[in-house]
């Protein structure tokens, strides 16, 4: 049978509650949007080996992305995977700079040092500041027909996926896509942001353009823009390539 589509889009609202340690590989987010209460489930850890995602953040993003996030109504919009929209691509939408991932562990001794302490320092001033509101990117779970498992909301919903999503291992390649990445941003009173992408450690940044799929070592390059006539041949590419697996 052929594996479900994944609903991609945005979710807005504001955060109400959060579970740190609910389970070893995600940190836990209560949103309420409107008149419905949604989970952001947000992956700090893999189950395959090396289980330290990569990450990084970033407080300044485009004037037109900010603006079209300030316009949307609250709760979940489905967004086409396409360019020109708000649908994020990690390569390709030039938000992000992938040579500036760092590898980060989940959660560590100490403080201050790993991404469930970076989650809990933006959630918890998301919930003290009144009018902040969370952006979370990514695949939409429900309307279910049984409590929430960690809040016992009901019925269920929840927003997860919120990592890259293309250039996966043969494993969960059906996941992958261009354009349809997932990334959380927080939106702070005075225009403030916080906003962070994660990728796990087994998916590689060199992916086709048309399927997400990730490029073997040796394969064909990924398209780029053509060149105008009467230019310098382009310098050969050095991408780095990996061959890394990925969790789910």
């Amino acid at each position: 049978m052929a594996k479900t589509q994944l609903l991609y889009g945005v979710l807005k609202g504001t955060v109400t509650g959060h579970l740190r340690d609910a389970d070893d590989d995600h940190y836990q987010v209560l949103v309420s949007a409107g008149s419905t209460m949604f989970r952001i489930a947000i992956n700090v850890r893999s189950s395959l080996n090396p289980p330290d995602l990569l990450f990084q953040n970033t407080t300044s993003l485009p004037a037109s992305l900010t603006h079209d996030l300030t316009a949307l109504p609250a709760g979940f919009k489905k967004l086409a995977s396409k360019p020109g929209g708000l649908a994020q691509d990690f390569i390709r939408s030039g938000i992000v700079k992938v040579d500036k991932f760092k590898v980060v562990p989940g959660d560590v001794p100490g403080a201050n040092n790993d991404l469930k302490d970076t989650m809990e320092d933006a959630v918890v001033a998301a919930v003290d500041q009144a009018g902040a509101v969370v952006y979370a990117f990514g695949a939409k779970w429900g309307p279910e027909t049984k409590k929430d498992k960690y809040f016992k909301f009901t019925p269920g919903n929840g927003i997860h996926d919120i990592h890259m999503n293309q250039g996966n291992d043969k494993g969960h390649s059906s996941d992958d896509g261009v354009y349809h990445d997932g990334c959380l941003i927080f939106q702070y009173p005075n225009d403030k942001y916080r906003a962070f992408f994660m990728a796990f450690q087994s998916q590689t940044f060199h992916t086709d353009d048309k399927t997400g799929h990730a490029i073997p070592a040796g394969g064909p390059p990924a398209a780029t823009p053509a060149k105008k006539a009467g230019k310098k041949p382009p310098r050969k590419s050095h991408n780095k390539k990996s061959t890394r697996k990925k969790h789910k």
